[in-house]
């Protein structure tokens, strides 16, 4: 028998060949015939081919497509020169009716049946390997000479009658400072399943433990290491096995056809796609294009002015929009809440920084199809009502968003509030974002920026940001122009040190992401632009969707139509106005936010942002 030492630099030609003769002692191909591609293999009745290869197309993360033969031909001749995929995997397993009935070392036996059998050479995470290794990153399971780790997850495929099944991935433990480099590394190479589908926690993928894989060896992690989940070919043997074909053939995981073609060279990793953490529990990454996080970064720049000169350019901590953006994009259910009473002698005593941000996000949210709230105060509520209704009328809003009250009753309101039964395993929203909404203070009072207090217009609701660090797999936003805005106590020692009145005014209650504007509701502009930027990003549609399914390329335009527009905002300040929403800075009815006019300051950073 042949030792594994010296199979890496074996041309594939040579390593096919002593397969078929059976000599080999390896249990996988991993790592063999470095830089030279390497195949799944699915092989099914030709009258189940067509659908098969649609379905391929659909889930071309897990399922690129190499090869497709013609019935009953055993060789593949633009891949191979002279191979049998009969003899030339290390190991196949054999299907009837959708059960593994055993493994075989040949199909030779099999030949009269594989007369109409159609062959599928589907690409292999195996074919990366090298480049990862060129990046300078480990493989920590040809370190620990072992199979890579292969699961099952809770991601539906796109479904193509008869085959329909849940995505299969592969697990490579990666250093957390190279991630970055991992996913340069492997981007391209889309016949490899190009870039990983999630970064992080396994349980967001409905993995229970790395210990146990469906398929392969448990490959263990080194102290920093983060779990990388790239799509995996086996999602096809899923599909076989679900479609209960009376006879099918497939590799066994991680005994692959070997190929003639050398793998894709790896162009520059300057200008690729980075990597954001966007949680710590659970622990989550996120992936965004490099041209659409300069865009978002630029969007980050426009609305850090300070028209007002509060001295705001201390609060400003880097990248704040694009991680908020990045988690706000996970979410499927997002609260927001909005309201600064800072009039307290007038009726109603709300200011309209806030408001016209908050209904931005709230219109990008529903036009990409995420749950979305408002919670604000009690007294409230019937302003913000119709305020809702006619921003449906006015065609900011597709349609009224719910509105909710928060009131603290007992000790566990919040969490009551935020999860089902106050279930931290079960939470009702997963993003909370806070636009212009007055923030406690440390000692537990609220203040306008002129240090008066008025908590007795203000109900509770930073508890519920407060509960929110509790519960895993919810974050928070807080997006302000002040410092005593409800999320800004991520800054709060910024705020003390450069905000007039900061040492009694500054917000003493967290966010995990900081959106720090001159005016509030830019903040909210930029959130919406900063979305819609992240929904057609390439890389991040596929990072989102798993690398399965099509791109919704049809629904653009209705996302483009839901970002603020100059005509929009100017009809929502008029019905501010008419309702006596004042002007924060002048209590002003007149078409000013913060005492400065809409037209030509208002207007125009909604140009510059668009």
């Amino acid at each position: 028998m042949l030792l594994t030492q010296g199979l890496k630099s074996l041309l594939p030609h040579v390593l096919r060949r002593v397969i078929r003769c059976n000599r080999l002692s390896i249990s996988n191909t991993s790592g063999m015939a470095e830089g030279y591609k390497q195949a799944n293999v699915v092989i099914l009745h030709k009258s189940l081919a067509d659908d098969f290869e649609k379905f391929c197309r659909a889930n071309d993360g897990p399922l690129p497509l190499l090869y497709k033969s013609q019935p009953g031909d055993w060789k593949c001749p633009s891949l191979s020169s002279d191979s049998d995929i009969r003899t030339d995997c290390l190991q196949y397993r054999i299907y009837e009716h959708g059960v593994c009935t055993g493994s075989l070392k040949s199909l030779t036996e099999y030949s009269e049946q594989l007369k109409d059998m159609v062959t599928f050479y589907l690409g292999c995470s195996f074919s990366f390997e090298k480049a990862v290794q060129n990046a300078g990153i480990p493989i920590r399971n040809v370190e620990q000479k072992c199979n890579v780790s292969m699961y099952k997850t809770a991601v539906p495929c796109y479904s193509v009658s008869p085959f329909c099944c849940n995505l299969v991935v592969t697990m490579r433990p990666i250093p957390e400072s190279k991630l970055n480099a991992a996913v340069q590394a492997t981007s391209e190479l889309k016949e490899a399943h190009g870039a990983p589908i999630h970064m992080g926690d396994p349980g967001l993928l409905g993995i229970q433990d790395l210990s146990q894989p469906d398929y392969g060896d448990p490959v263990h992690l080194h102290p920093g290491d983060i779990p990388v989940f790239w799509a995996c070919g086996v999602t096809g043997v899923e599909a076989v096995i679900n479609c209960k074909a009376p006879l099918a053939f497939t590799h066994s995981p991680g005994c692959m056809f070997v190929t003639d073609l050398k793998n894709d060279s790896v162009g520059s990793l300057r200008g690729g796609p980075q990597v954001h953490c966007i949680s710590q529990d659970p622990l989550h990454f996120s992936v965004v294009s490099a041209e659409a996080a300069q865009k978002i970064k630029t969007l980050e720049t426009l609305i850090g002015v300070d028209p007002g000169e509060r001295g705001i350019i201390h609060l400003q901590r880097q990248d704040e929009l694009l991680k908020a953006c990045l988690a706000i994009s996970h979410a499927q259910s997002v609260l927001i809440t909005t309201g600064f009473p800072t009039h307290f002698t007038y009726e109603p005593p709300e200011e309209n920084d806030g408001p016209p941000g908050a209904l931005a996000i709230a219109a990008i949210l529903q036009a990409l199809e995420k749950d979305v709230a408002i919670v604000t105060d009690q007294r409230a509520m019937d302003l913000n009502k119709k305020i809702i209704e006619e921003a449906v009328q006015l065609g900011i809003l597709k349609k009224p968003v719910p509105l909710l009250s928060y009131q603290k009753e007992s000790a566990d309101s919040a969490l009551m509030f935020l999860c089902d039964n106050g279930n931290p395993g079960r939470p009702r929203f997963d993003h909370l974002i806070a636009i212009e909404r007055a923030g406690m203070a440390a000692d537990g009072n609220y203040y306008n920026a002129r240090k008066v207090n008025i908590k007795h217009l203000v109900d509770p609701i930073d508890e519920l940001f407060l509960a929110a660090q509790t519960i895993p797999g919810v974050t928070t936003t807080g997006v302000g122009d002040g410092g005593n805005e409800l999320g800004m106590g991520k800054v709060k020692d910024a705020v003390k040190k450069h905000i007039k009145n900061g040492d009694v005014i500054a917000c003493d209650v967290e966010a995990d992401f900081t959106v720090v504007a001159g005016v509030s509701n830019w903040g909210g502009y930029a959130i919406a632009c900063a979305l819609y930027i992240l929904r057609t990003c390439d890389t991040h549609d596929r990072y989102l969707r798993k690398a399965v399914g099509f791109p919704q390329l049809s629904k653009r335009a209705g996302w483009l139509s839901a970002l603020p527009s100059v005509s929009k905002e100017e009809k929502l300040l008029k019905t501010l106005v008419r309702h006596g929403v004042r002007s924060g800075k002048t209590a002003s009815l007149e078409m000013e936010v913060d005492g400065l006019p809409f037209y030509n300051t208002h207007s125009l950073m909604i140009e510059k942002l668009l």
